[in-house]
């Protein structure tokens, strides 16, 4: 595979953000969203729903890596962890941060191409009582308000590395309605190429993993 040149932050994002405007109006299929760039597939995923093993979640947050950026594990180029990020647009890459917590991420953008869409959070909606036994959590906004969490919750964890999500056994569904309004951020929890927008959060969703984007517009909880 002949990689491409690094780029700084600046001209990582004049590259690649503009694919955000291509994203369609919805409703979209998956393969629709494989279909556009990393940034475009971000938005897109948000709405979508995750299922594994009778557990789901819908997508309120994501963020997106591109091997341009320094932020993203394929920036490295192909080596024994990040292969995967090169491979087939739909296939799960599946790591651990920190030596803690499985991370989920989507693969996109053609082979050879190393990106993907980080699943940040999840709004919690199908078999809530196991998700809870498995976190040890009761507080249905925390459950999946963050990449770690949401895996536990979901049961998922590094042997679904390379699985492919659109025949399982974790699964990507388009969302029924209309997508949610976005709010967009930089991305948190990094340190390299910290200051690209890639960062897409549901408007009005208390599921957000915190700190919260601004103008998120959450609602004040009922008591």
């Amino acid at each position: 595979m002949s990689r491409r040149g690094a780029v700084g932050p600046r001209n990582a994002g004049s590259a690649l953000h503009g694919a955000s405007a291509r994203v369609p109006s919805g409703p979209w299929t998956l393969d629709d969203v494989l279909a556009l760039p990393v940034v475009g597939a971000a938005r897109a995923l948000v709405g979508f729903t995750v299922v594994h093993e009778g557990a789901a979640g819908v997508i309120v947050e994501t963020e997106a890596y591109h091997e341009r950026e320094a932020a993203c594990h394929a920036h490295v180029g192909r080596t024994a962890r990040t292969h995967v990020l090169f491979g087939a647009p739909g296939t799960a890459y599946v790591y651990r941060s920190y030596g803690v917590h499985a991370l989920l991420n989507v693969v996109v953008e053609p082979p050879d191409v190393g990106a993907a869409v980080l699943i940040r959070a999840l709004e919690p909606v199908d078999d809530l009582e196991a998700m809870r036994a498995r976190r040890g959590c009761e507080d249905l906004e925390a459950l999946c308000s963050g990449p770690g969490k949401l895996t536990q919750a979901l049961g998922i964890g590094l042997w679904r590395n390379g699985t492919d999500l659109r025949d399982g056994p974790i699964v990507l569904l388009p969302p029924e309605g209309v997508p949610p309004a976005l709010r967009t951020s930089t991305r948190i929890g990094i340190t390299k190429a910290a200051d690209l927008p890639w960062r897409f959060c549901a408007a009005g969703s208390r599921y957000v993993s915190k700190p919260w984007p601004p103008g998120l517009d959450t609602p004040r909880p009922t008591r």
